[in-house]
């Protein structure tokens, strides 16, 4: 096991102590290929989209290293996948830089503890999955200290603030990139970085079965089918369903048949939206499904209104044509704006990995109910705008289709089995 060090007291005349420790033969263990009953993993994730990503590597990792300890911040897949959780992932689930500032004193409070006790239980590696606020700051420290650390999914380097790629190195021993644009932008900074894959395109078929979908959620209906999906955050669900709903009941009004779809993401979402949904009236046909069955509602529509984020590039994987619409609150636009910080044509995905305008984005003030229709409308009336975006999808579908918790799994192991990444 690790040996350490205890910190001595600091002095206001003198710089903090730090506490240090040496990774108990790492290298040894992994480069054998042996299990070893001690080998230690901390893990930290945010939100629904770093909780699927960690349970696909933990699942990875204990193939590897089947006798692994993992224990850290995370979610019920993660719980599921064998991690020992000292706090749930949705603690960190804050949006913006107005939201971020408004829970800092207890983020930072979270942080503080959190880095300690991860420090005190010796792991040798720490995997900040996503949440790139808090991980990397964690990551820092760990590193500091001796620990090995790895970042598994990118900040969005390629849109905004390249600059931060030096920074997010010093933080990471190795970064586990998404999409196959990221690596080129680290190694001009010189910042080991490996492209994986993204599990979503190895975990939905290149040809999802749409009528198996609506048999299975009982979308029986002649009508077109619309999704809405107005993200995983209590704070994006204020913003944008209100929005959503009424742009649905314009879309509506054309198609009186229409059939809407909403996955709730979690419990805490699904509480809010049907206040909202009592409040601002109800739309012809809607029906609520656990988020669990997020995917299917998504193969199963016609069209998908959502908010960007991760689940922008689901629903392409899904094959399925879209509108974006997103609000961030008023702040954080205003600095995004005054400022430049977004250097990126697109903020979808679909978008960015295509390098084209494939979908529309609606943002900020353009993000209207009537906006919102008229592009819903625009795909369920146009069948060959939409046979002549799915070729596009698929092509970007099969890039990214890489194995990438196998991947991902694999570029841990390598590191912990390079003697010279020891810090």
């Amino acid at each position: 096991m690790p040996s350490s060090t205890k910190p001595r007291p600091n002095s206001p005349k003198s710089p903090p102590a730090v506490t240090t420790y040496a990774p108990s033969s790492i290298s040894s263990k992994a480069a054998s290929g042996r299990c070893c009953a001690d080998m230690r993993i901390a893990v930290c994730a945010g939100e629904a989209s770093g909780d699927l990503l960690g349970a696909g590597l933990i699942e990875a990792l204990k193939q590897r290293f089947p006798d692994a300890e993992f224990a850290g911040i995370g979610g019920p897949r993660m719980r599921e996948a064998g991690l020992q959780c000292w706090h749930d992932a949705q603690e960190l689930a804050v949006m913006g830089l107005s939201e971020v500032i408004a829970h800092l004193p207890r983020l930072l409070k979270l942080r503080k503890g959190f880095r300690q006790r991860v420090l005190d239980w010796r792991p040798d590696v720490f995997i900040g999955i996503d949440a790139p606020d808090f991980n990397l700051g964690v990551e820092k420290w760990l590193k500091q200290r001796g620990v090995r650390t790895v970042h598994y999914v990118s900040p969005s380097v390629w849109a905004w603030r390249e600059s931060r790629a030096e920074k997010i190195g010093a933080s990471a021993d190795r970064v586990l990139c998404l999409f196959p644009m990221e690596p080129p932008i680290y190694a001009k900074h010189g910042v080991d970085a490996v492209f994986v894959g993204h599990p979503m395109a190895n975990a939905i078929p290149l040809d999802p079965d749409r009528e198996a979908a609506r048999l299975a959620l009982h979308v029986r209906g002649d009508g077109p089918v619309l999704a809405l999906l107005p993200g995983s955050r209590i704070s994006e669900i204020d913003r944008m369903w209100p929005v959503f709903q009424q742009a649905a009941a314009k879309v509506a009004e054309r198609h009186p048949d229409l059939e809407v779809l909403v996955p709730e993401a979690n419990e805490a979402c699904k509480a809010r939206i049907l206040e909202h949904f009592k409040a601002d009236g109800a739309v012809t046909s809607i029906r609520f499904f656990e988020g669990r069955n997020a995917q299917q509602v998504m193969i199963a529509s016609d069209v998908i209104l959502l908010a960007s984020g991760t689940a922008a590039l689901e629903a392409m994987l899904c094959k399925r044509p879209m509108v974006i619409g997103h609000r961030i609150a008023p702040l954080t636009y205003r600095i995004v704006k005054t400022f430049g910080l977004l250097k990126s044509a697109h903020v979808s995905l679909p978008n960015v990995l295509a390098g084209d305008a494939l979908v529309p984005e609606l943002l900020q003030d353009d993000c209207t109910p009537d906006k919102l229709a008229a592009a819903v409308l625009g795909w369920l009336d146009d069948e060959a705008a939409v046979a002549r975006l799915l070729p596009r999808f698929e092509a970007i579908h099969r890039e990214l289709r890489q194995d990438a918790s196998a991947r991902a799994a694999d570029a841990v192991a390598n590191l912990l089995s390079d003697p010279s990444s020891t810090p």
